[in-house]
């Protein structure tokens, strides 16, 4: 059995890794999208501006990763949230309907401690294209 090619997936609209990983990695029709937090990609700091600025951040983040590769948000499979204050839960629902359509991916919201750089949201998730 032969390995598959792996093909790095990588875009100056969405910010840069921060350590030893790709911002996602594409085998065969599969896109696997590391976490994003909210981070501005021209600056690499966090967005200021409350929870909201901070999920659509998140969210424009991951459909330029996602476009990247040669998709959309109608083409991610699963989606895991986290958060490290459930109570934005609510938020996340309200501004996930704005950038996705029905049929809505599989997803997982999953409160955490801490995230990377003090974010208080990071998704990721795996996308199948066509």
């Amino acid at each position: 059995m032969s390995k598959r090619e792996r093909i790095i997936v990588n875009t100056d609209k969405a910010p840069q890794a921060i350590g030893t990983y790709s911002q996602a990695i594409k085998v065969g029709s599969t896109v696997y999208l590391s976490g994003q937090i909210p981070l501005d990609p021209q600056t690499m700091t966090l967005v200021e501006g409350g929870m909201e600025k901070q999920i659509r951040r998140v969210f424009d983040n991951l459909q330029a990763v996602c476009q990247a590769a040669g998709g959309g948000f109608g083409d991610i499979a699963k989606l895991n949230i986290f958060l490290t204050d459930l109570n934005h839960f609510a938020l996340v629902n309200e501004i996930m309907a704005e950038y996705f359509q029905l049929p809505y991916p599989a997803r997982a919201a999953i409160g955490v401690a801490s995230l990377p750089k003090g974010a208080a949201v990071e998704m990721d998730g795996v996308m199948e294209l066509a």
